[in-house]
Parts: structure tokens; C-alpha cells; sequence
């Protein structure tokens, strides 16, 4: 009975800490803006996938599998949890063993994850304190983080020793005594075996000091973890529910703006349909109030392993951007606002902000959007929804954009480019090909299957205009009924968006789909992955819905059905390695297509040691390509050439404007631009058609 009493009173101090613990978190929820939360039943299976299965861990295979391991086993452990609590209360032993067959199995599994996840915090502790991994450390990973994680990486040792030392001296007293054993022990069994000398008595003894040890530590470390980097141990799963399910490349429009937006371009229509903000606030994030909820709980839901900054290309290459910092930031500065404004209200003021005070414009501007960060997240936290948010901010309620970028919006909203070119010399490009205008096309009533988006790049960039005519030639080869919208057709918007200024890429994409509506376009197709994104996935939330494909989709399908036949030996015995897009690969899981395309031209492929979806950015995106990058070791570009200069490859193989005039640039500054060529994937299959 005294046993009862005293777990009772341990149980009950546990859950009064435990939850006035998860209360101090939760009740900041309520200053965060609200967000819908639809698809249940499609989050419920990227939950299993990714939490159960713990698909994305094994994304480093060997760690990853360690760590599978012990959260497995964890889950398998919980059954003995619970069936302790049960004891505890009701002054029972093994009062799960009426399930028979049931409970011998998951304790058997239990015994043999107990020695598993010891070995696996042999591990852990051993990279932490003997291997210092290096992306345990950071500007953002102070002393204490790293006591943090010791003491818990410790805590769970300990509770591993303890459970094989309860089901050690349990097995031995039962054998002792004559007792049923309840359940199996296949490891404790093996370890009984070492204690030749003990008595029946001491083996309970020892059976019941493991046992409060065990359940007791379990207590403790519950009313930790809400104070520690391990919080993920209850926060993690619900994360993943809470999975971004657009592709990577989608960003959330921002409908206060839209309505605003679309009384500017027809002051008297009537725009109902547009919701209305139930608290209109600022544009984008300030401070930690300006967040939605799910942002919030990211925060709270970071482990701060540093696979996000490990695989961030501004990081990488020396710049002071953390994508883990961002989320710690954002964490901390709740922690530090929230009991004032719980106290006073949203309105409250200590004069700090997240943006300046936690996170500096140095920081928000060095990334690229690549999305890489929240590929890599074992819970899918997404981080560039706060950068993005922050960038917003700056550009639409300060004006703080970067001087590169200013000149980049000015020169959208006046000329409908980046660059500062006529509208009229949208054409230019197409000198001398037999290229139709959407217009012509629909005066003499006809409706081409294709609109060939050109794009901005595809129009002006001298670069990329070979690239446009290269494709044109392939499009009147294969007889395809397309067409392109001429001086009708404008920036998309993908560069003001990602740079934070959502009012100009709305105003941009509105009217561009009025003019794609008007000549009631069904397919698109496009070179420029950014460009193809945008068209697919964000139009739609503006009333333009299209079937989009990029170049490299269309030529894959052409060569499928057997259209297309690359028969030239132009490229016999050169070697190709393949650069991936952000906006194609990570951004909309596009990989097989343009291998697939490559595969069939005639010449040696290979690989860079990051590809596919761990491919590093070539370092335009995000507005990068248009502005001053910020202080680093080197550029971006540079290394991303480095890695494929490396692969030995004769030909540096790209598909989308913005990685062609980068990994340009690279293969000049590492004067290499005589023996190693950069074509688009376009351009090989064109000459070698010898089109």
C-alpha cells in the first residue's frame, strides 16, 4: 500500500509540472494568426510515412538508422510505460501479462531495443563529445545547448540500464522462486546468467530499486523535456501532421493583399468572393505575433540537429544565414514576449522585435529559397515560411529591400522585366524563326494546344535566348501547334514574390492570367523552372488554372512515344553531368525527366556527389541572382561549379536560365570556359538533331 501512496504522489507532482509546463507554451498560441488545417486524412498519411516510418531520417542512412532505432523502440517501450503506471496505482506486477502471446512479443522486442538504444546513446555521445560533429555547432548553439542535449542523451542511457536491470532481476527471482515469468526477456535472460551468487531476495530487491529508478527518471525527464531541445519527444509527430502538403516550391498567398491588389487594377468591381482578414495586421512578420500558429509550433517542434543549416548553400559557403537559428530565434523571442503580452495584451511592446533584435536583414536576405533546409527536416519543419514572411515585411511595410532588388521591382512594374527592356523588344528573340503570336492565332479562330511561355530571361537574356531558339526549333520539328503571347506576355512575378514583394507579383500574375484566360489557354510549356512553379502552383490561387509542363517533362514525353528520335553522335564520348533546379527538383520533385531526356542523346553521364534532391542551389533564387551577395567564404555558384568540375564532366548540363548564367559565371572565374561548355538540356537535344 505504501508503494501505491508514494507513486501516486510522484505520479500526481508529474503531471501538475508536466502540465503547467505545456500550459506556459500553449497559451502564446493564442497571439499567433490563425490558419486553416484541411486534408486530414492525407496528413494522417504523411504522418505514418514520415513519423512512423521515419522515411526522411534515412535520408543519412547510417545515423539515420540508429536513430530509427530508437524511436521504434521507444514506441515499443511506451508498452511497459504504461503497464508500470498501472502497477504503480493498482499495486499489481505484470498487469499486461493477460495478454498472453501479445505482451510475451512486445516485451521480448522491448528487452532487445533496451540494449539497442543504450548502444545508440553510446553513439550519440560519443559524436557530441569525442567527434564534435560539426553541425552540432553554430553561432546559435551556445554552452547550454550542448549540456542540454548531454543530459538528456544521459537520462536516456540510464533508463536503458535500469530496464535491463528491472527485467534482469525480475527473470531472476521468478526462476528462483519457481514463479511464471511474464513475458519474454531474451536479452535480461542472457544477463541473469551474470549473477550466479544472488539470492531470491535480492533480486527483488534489486528488481524493485531498478524499478523505481526506472519510473521515476521516466517522471523527471517528462518535466525536462518541455525545458530542453528534446521537447520533439511530444512535439515531432504532431509536426509532421501539420506538413506543409503543397510542393516545396508553393508559397501561400497572401489574400489581404489580393482583394487590394485587384480594386487597384478595377477600382469599381466588386471582389466579395476575397475573405476578409479577421484581424488586419501588418504585412508579413515583424515579430513573433505576426506568425501563424503552425510557424509557431515548428519553432517548438526543432530538435536542433542542424540538418537544415548543414545543407543550407548560404551557410555552407560561409554566410551568417541558420535555418536552425531562425526557428531557435523565433522560439526564444515567444519565450521572452509571450508572459508580457499575456499580461498586457497583443499590444504590449518591450521595444525588441524578432526582425533586428533576433534575426538581422543580413541573415533574411543571404537565402535562396532553395527549400533545401525543409527538404532535409526530419519533422518537415518549414523554415522558409518565416524567411519569406520577414522578407515581406521588410519590403512592404519598410521599404528595405536591397538596392539590386529595388531596381528589379521598378524595372517589372514599369517595363514588365527584371531588366530595364522595352515590352516592344519581347520579340526580338525570335528574329528569323517561324514563331506564332497568340493573337494572330486567335484572329483567324484558332486555338494552339501549347502557350510557349518564354519568360523574362527567355525574352532578354542573351544567354537564354539561344536557349528559347534551340527549343523553337525543336517545337517546329516535332509539328506542334503552340504559340506564344508576344509583347502581351510579363514578368511572372516568381522574383518579386521571392524577394518579398507580394503586391507586385500579384498585380504581375493578375494580369497575366486575364490575358491567359482571354485566349482561354489550357497547356503551357516553359524552359524556366521558376517560371513553371509559379505558373502551376500559385496562379491557380488567383483564378489562373493551367496543365504546365517544363521543357524537360515535354521532351521526355516526346521521346516516350517515340516523337523523338536522337540518333547524332555529336556528343559521343563527352561527359554530362546534369545540374538539378531548386524549382524543378526539390521545388516540385522533378529528377527523372531530364536524366531521362540526357539518356537518350549518345554520351557519358555522370553524377555530382549532390544531386537530385541533394542537389545544392546554384545560388540565384530567392532574388539572388539580381543583387550583392552577402559576406561569405565564397559565392555560391562558385562552389556548385567546383562540384561539378569535379565529376570530370566535359559538359555542365542545366535547365533553367537562372542556373545557366550562374554556373556560366563559375566555369569563367575557375577559367575553365575552353575545355568545359554549360548548354541547356534543349540545346543538346536541338544540335543534335543538328536542327
Amino acid at each position: 500500500m505504501l508503494k501505491q501512496v508514494l507513486f501516486l504522489i510522484a505520479l500526481l507532482i508529474t503531471l501538475g509540472v508536466f502540465s503547467y509546463s505545456i500550459w506556459r507554451y500553449f497559451q502564446f498560441f493564442k497571439f499567433t494568426k490563425k490558419k486553416p488545417l484541411k486534408h486530414l486524412g492525407k496528413r494522417l498519411w504523411i504522418t505514418i510515412k514520415v513519423a512512423g516510418f521515419q522515411t526522411k531520417i534515412f535520408r543519412r542512412p547510417l545515423i539515420g538508422t540508429v536513430h530509427a532505432i530508437v524511436f521504434w523502440g521507444f514506441m515499443v517501450i511506451l508498452f511497459g510505460s504504461l503497464e508500470m503506471v498501472v502497477d504503480g496505482l493498482a499495486g499489481t506486477e505484470k498487469a499486461f501479462g493477460v495478454l498472453g502471446w501479445f505482451y510475451n512479443l512486445l516485451m521480448g522486442f522491448g528487452d532487445i531495443f533496451a540494449l539497442l538504444i543504450l548502444i545508440a546513446m553510446i553513439i550519440f555521445l560519443t559524436r557530441r563529445l569525442v567527434l564534435h560533429v560539426k553541425r552540432f555547432s553554430g553561432i546559435e548553439m551556445k554552452k547550454v545547448s550542448e549540456y542540454d542535449a548531454v543530459l538528456a542523451l544521459t537520462i536516456i542511457l540510464v533508463l536503458m540500464i535500469s530496464l535491463l536491470g528491472m527485467n534482469t532481476f525480475y527473470f531472476k527471482w521468478a526462476t528462483l522462486t519457481g514463479e511464471e515469468v511474464q513475458g519474454v526477456y531474451p536479452v535480461s535472460r542472457y544477463l541473469a546468467s551474470w549473477f550466479p551468487s544472488v539470492t531470491a531476495e535480492q533480486a527483488w530487491t534489486l528488481y524493485q530499486v531498478n524499478w523505481w529508478i526506472h519510473i521515476l527518471l521516466i517522471f523527471i525527464f517528462a518535466n525536462i523535456l518541455p525545458y530542453s531541445k528534446h521537447f520533439h519527444v511530444f512535439m515531432s509527430i504532431p509536426n509532421v501532421f501539420l506538413s506543409k502538403l503543397e510542393p516545396l516550391g508553393y508559397v501561400d498567398n497572401m489574400e489581404n493583399i489580393t482583394k487590394e491588389v485587384k480594386l487597384m487594377l478595377d477600382p469599381n468591381a466588386s471582389y466579395d468572393d476575397v475573405p476578409e482578414e479577421e484581424e488586419p495586421g501588418r504585412f508579413g512578420i515583424l515579430d513573433v505575433e505576426d506568425t501563424n500558429w503552425i510557424q509557431y509550433f515548428n519553432s517548438l517542434a526543432c530538435t536542433e540537429c542542424g540538418r537544415c543549416t548543414s545543407v543550407c548553400p548560404a551557410n555552407i559557403t560561409g554566410k551568417l544565414l541558420s535555418p536552425r537559428k531562425v526557428m531557435m530565434d523565433t522560439r526564444a523571442r515567444m519565450k521572452e514576449k509571450g508572459p508580457g503580452m499575456v499580461k498586457e495584451g497583443k499590444s504590449y511592446d518591450d521595444g525588441k522585435h524578432l526582425v533586428y533584435d533576433y534575426l538581422t536583414e543580413e541573415e533574411l536576405w543571404a537565402c535562396t529559397l532553395c527549400n533545401a533546409c525543409a527538404q532535409e527536416c526530419p519533422i518537415n519543419i518549414n523554415h522558409p515560411s518565416l524567411i519569406l514572411d520577414m522578407r515581406r515585411y521588410l519590403v512592404m511595410e519598410e521599404s528595405k529591400a536591397p538596392s539590386g532588388l529595388n531596381t528589379v521591382f521598378a524595372n517589372i512594374e514599369n517595363n514588365g522585366a527584371p531588366w530595364q527592356f522595352s515590352p516592344e523588344d519581347r520579340m526580338l528573340w525570335a528574329e528569323g524563326l517561324d514563331v506564332p503570336l497568340m493573337a494572330d492565332k486567335f484572329a483567324n479562330n484558332e486555338k494552339p494546344e501549347y502557350l510557349l511561355w518564354v519568360g523574362s530571361a527567355g525574352a532578354f537574356d542573351d544567354r537564354y535566348k539561344k536557349v528559347m531558339r534551340e527549343f523553337v526549333k525543336i517545337l517546329n520539328y516535332l509539328k506542334v501547334d503552340f504559340a506564344v503571347l508576344g509583347t502581351e506576355e510579363s514578368d511572372s512575378g516568381d522574383v518579386a514574390r521571392r524577394a518579398g514583394n507580394e503586391m507586385l507579383f500579384q498585380m504581375q500574375a493578375l494580369t497575366n492570367i486575364e490575358v491567359l484566360n482571354g485566349y482561354e489557354v489550357k497547356k503551357i510549356v516553359t524552359c524556366d523552372p521558376h517560371d513553371f512553379n509559379t505558373l502551376k502552383n500559385e496562379y491557380p490561387d488567383l483564378g489562373g488554372n493551367y496543365e504546365v509542363e517544363h521543357h524537360t517533362q515535354f521532351l521526355q514525353k516526346a521521346i516516350a512515344a517515340g516523337r523523338l528520335k536522337i540518333e547524332g553522335d555529336k556528343f559521343a564520348g563527352n561527359k554530362i553531368t546534369y545540374h538539378d533546379p531548386c524549382y524543378l527538383g526539390r521545388g516540385n520533385g522533378e529528377y527523372d525527366a531530364p536524366r531521362e531526356v540526357l539518356k537518350a542523346i549518345p554520351s557519358i553521364k555522370v553524377e555530382m556527389e549532390k544531386n537530385r534532391s541533394f542537389a545544392m542551389c546554384c545560388g540565384a533564387g530567392g532574388g539572388q541572382m539580381f543583387k550583392e551577395a552577402e559576406k561569405g567564404d565564397k559565392e555560391i555558384f562558385i562552389d556548385r561549379t567546383e562540384q561539378a568540375l569535379e565529376t570530370g564532366a566535359d559538359i555542365i548540363c542545366t535547365a533553367c536560365p537562372f542556373c545557366m548564367t550562374m554556373l556560366t559565371d563559375g566555369i569563367k572565374y575557375k577559367n575553365k570556359e575552353e575545355s568545359v561548355k554549360n548548354y541547356d538540356i534543349a540545346e543538346l537535344v536541338s544540335l543534335s538533331l543538328e536542327l
